[in-house]
């Protein structure tokens, strides 16, 4: 019944974003995209993903879970596509812990926590990097400003406060944090180049910041995969600029379609999800 909401909300999302812009002015973008700067999107957005599975190996280390690199790679892959295109109950992160939980015999319940902490530690270094950024967008918003140099400086500390006061995953912490702040700075490049590849006239900054924020809305359990989320953050964003929104729902329909070509790299090993 979750799966069928976050289907429903996206379908409505994205119908309503397509019926506010102009489709004509869509497809003339997106015909226009430049290859070379998309395939360069495309490699960084994976390496991105695999700095991701050696973060959230160092979390599995704490709770005793021994993986090779390669194995933990191959599940990381394997959970993309599950979150991708079975989301809900059974999604990616479900799937991992069910694995490990039946293969190494490690409480479910510390499985959890590790997929959880890893999940934070990418959402403290996405709201770091848009705080970052905010102040150099075209965005003139007093108490966003103020808000934003706020969190620049509270953001990691406050993660660490958290993290001592739960007594949990402090083992490997700087590791950890400074893994999540890298993952997060290479999805940030491949941000950019399929900004490059769409036009060399896009405020960048104000492309990046949205695209920040975009990550943190998707992180909420409301839609299939982020698919309307984003492409309704870029629509009211650009339009708060004064910036025609179309080139960025072109830039938020070329990054799903990025994700979904990385996620189906995990059909390569459904046959053998789990290997010691």
């Amino acid at each position: 019944m979750k799966t069928v909401i976050k289907l429903a909300i996206s379908i409505t999302l994205v119908a309503f974003v397509l019926n506010a812009i102009d489709i004509n002015k869509l497809k003339e973008i997106l015909f226009r995209v430049n290859i070379f700067w998309l395939f360069l999107a495309f490699i960084f957005y994976n390496l991105s993903k695999i700095v991701s599975a050696i973060r959230l190996n160092f979390y599995f280390r704490e709770i005793g879970v021994n993986l090779a690199y390669k194995a933990n790679l191959i599940l990381y892959y394997v959970g993309m596509f599950y979150n991708l295109f079975l989301p809900g109950g059974i999604g990616g992160d479900g799937y991992k812990a069910y694995l490990i939980n039946k293969h190494q015999k490690i409480k479910l319940s510390l499985i959890i926590q590790a997929l959880f902490f890893d999940r934070v530690s990418g959402l403290i270094a996405l709201i770091f990097l848009g705080a970052l950024l905010f102040p150099f967008s075209s965005f003139n918003i007093k108490i966003l400003f103020y808000i934003s140099i706020i969190l620049v400086f509270i953001s990691y500390p406050l993660f660490f406060i958290l993290s001592k006061k739960l007594d949990k995953f402090m083992l490997y912490f700087k590791s950890t944090t400074a893994l999540g702040l890298l993952v997060q700075i290479l999805q940030l490049i491949s941000a950019l180049f399929i900004i490059y590849s769409l036009d060399s006239n896009i405020p960048i900054v104000d492309f990046l910041v949205l695209f920040l924020i975009s990550s943190v809305v998707s992180v909420l359990p409301i839609s299939v995969g982020g698919v309307g989320v984003r492409e309704f953050t870029f629509l009211y964003g650009l339009k708060l600029i004064g910036y025609p929104p179309d080139a960025g729902v072109a830039f938020s329909f070329l990054f799903f379609l990025i994700t979904m070509l990385s996620s189906l790299l995990g059909i390569f090993f459904l046959h053998n999800p789990y290997q010691e």
